[in-house]
């Protein structure tokens, strides 16, 4: 099965850029909006917006709040989402093609401690 996100949830994902090393992926929503699983490889995700999020993965959930203007570190991960705020949500992923979608998960779910 595909779990490539710009398969499973086109509404929501495009591709903007690709090479060798890195695509980068364009995610567009609105309230109440949800995906269906997918995968990301390690990544980096630029917000564009400020987001409420509910991320969904092997039985259990995390609530993910960000203000726009942040990059952050996406640990590689499956998992399926939905918009819980009253926002739409707006954000980059860069992804890193030298790391695995599978081999690097790393069971944390979201983004990583927020970069300053």
């Amino acid at each position: 099965m595909d779990a490539d996100p710009v398969s499973t949830n086109p509404e929501h994902y495009s591709v903007v850029f690709e090479n060798d090393r890195v695509r980068v992926l364009e995610y567009i929503d609105a309230a109440g909006d949800k995906t269906t699983p997918h995968e990301h490889p390690d990544s980096v995700m630029i917000t564009l917006s400020d987001f409420q999020r509910r991320l969904h993965a092997e039985g259990s959930f995390r609530d993910v709040e960000l203000p726009a203007g942040k990059a952050v570190w996406l640990a590689a991960q499956r998992h399926a989402g939905e918009n819980i705020g009253e926002t739409p949500t707006h954000v980059i992923f860069v992804e890193l093609k030298d790391a695995t979608r599978e081999g690097s998960m790393s069971g944390w779910l979201g983004p990583a401690q927020l970069a300053r």
